[in-house]
């Protein structure tokens, strides 16, 4: 395992970069979303002795993936599995710093996803890499089925400004033990979709969803039976498709706000990640964008479908305000409301009562015929 260099780095320009990086991605946020605690404390330790984050991920990924191979040739398939789920979140965490403009920045989203296709392979049924041709390009994602009889209902899962689909594969597992299928997703302006494909967000974004919802529908292997969770800025969209395409049978909203541009009131820098989302070169112009995509009470007056909105109380990327504003505006007649007095952004530090909470609550309203009741 790395050790930290004993010597004080405090005068060291990548010192405060580190330490940004780790507040940005804590130990919670990082085991809640797939790595090992093992995993997380050699990355932090390479970081702080002066390895370029990226680096270390990639490192770290590449040392778990031949263990993973290893494995495999010897016939220890779950133990494979496992590890390229690993190795997976090591290139998925090492790349987030990342501009789109580095050299880097591609060829560890391919090993990315090179590693979990590889993990989905060994699941029973294979997980599947699926792109869904949209404006030139393909909104990507993958379909993680459960061994199930009959069609099972199929909930649309998906990130925020950086944090992206397979960060949420564990959430994926608590739906699917339920009897729930999950279609893990890039939108617009989010990982595969934009990283390679080259779809941004803007006004339209509804119908990259719809497109989603038409491809869903159209799999004979899945039931009509359509729920989205989006996390963070996610959960904003989550709630906009909800109110602007009537299949959606289930929303559940983690992190989320009314206003995606309030971030850019308590971290102005953030606006970098707002220009590569929107795929806007001015940040003023990208500020300006960002504050266009607004839930108002116009809107959230057709979300009627049933609605979970969960957020910590002291969140200060989303505050608390603007969740509850999404939960009150909406129409919908059946609603949940979790608060969690001491959660962070996205409930990480609650990560298994948050999945389960969740998972239960898609499975009753999509009707799953799942072994939880």
């Amino acid at each position: 395992m790395a050790e930290s260099d004993p010597r004080s780095t405090e005068g060291d320009p990548w010192a405060a970069e580190v330490a940004a990086h780790k507040r940005a991605m804590p130990m919670q946020r990082l085991i809640g979303n797939g790595l090992d605690y093992a995993d997380v404390v050699e990355l932090y330790a390479l970081a702080d002795s002066g390895v370029p984050w990226a680096d270390a991920g990639a490192r770290l990924g590449d040392e778990i993936a031949a263990s993973a191979d290893e494995s495999l040739a010897q016939g220890h398939r779950i133990t494979a599995r496992s590890n390229y789920l690993r190795a997976s979140a090591c290139y998925r965490t090492g790349q987030v710093p990342l501009p789109d403009s580095d050299p880097r920045k591609k060829p560890m989203y391919h090993k990315l996803i090179e590693f979990y296709g590889a993990a989905g392979k060994l699941s029973d049924p294979p997980v599947e890499h699926v792109e869904i041709p949209y404006r030139g390009g393909n909104l990507c994602g993958w379909l993680l089925r459960p061994a199930a009889d009959e069609p099972p209902p199929v909930v649309i899962l998906m990130g925020g400004f950086d944090g992206w689909r397979e960060e949420y594969h564990v959430g994926a597992t608590y739906l699917l033990a339920r009897g729930v299928a999950v279609f893990l997703v890039d939108g617009p302006g989010q990982g595969e979709s934009r990283i390679l494909q080259g779809l941004h967000l803007d006004s339209e974004v509804p119908a990259a969803f719809s497109a989603m919802i038409d491809h869903l529908c159209a799999d004979d292997r899945l039931a009509d039976r359509v729920g989205i969770w989006g996390n963070s800025m996610g959960g904003f969209l989550a709630a906009l498709v909800a109110s602007t395409d009537s299949r959606i049978a289930a929303c559940a909203v983690n992190g989320g706000t009314v206003r995606p541009a309030e971030i850019l009131d308590h971290f102005k820098r953030f606006v970098t990640k707002v220009q590569a989302l929107l795929g806007i070169d001015d940040p003023d112009e990208a500020t300006a964008v960002m504050n266009t995509f607004v839930l108002t009470d116009e809107t959230l007056s057709t979300l009627t479908c049933p609605l979970h909105v969960m957020h910590g109380t002291p969140d200060q990327i989303f505050l608390i305000e603007n969740a509850r504003a999404l939960f009150d505006g909406a129409a919908s007649q059946d609603k949940t409301f979790s608060e969690f007095p001491d959660g962070d952004h996205c409930i990480y530090n609650h990560s298994h009562d948050k999945h389960t909470r969740l998972g239960d609550w898609f499975a009753d309203r999509l009707g799953a015929e799942g072994e939880h009741r």
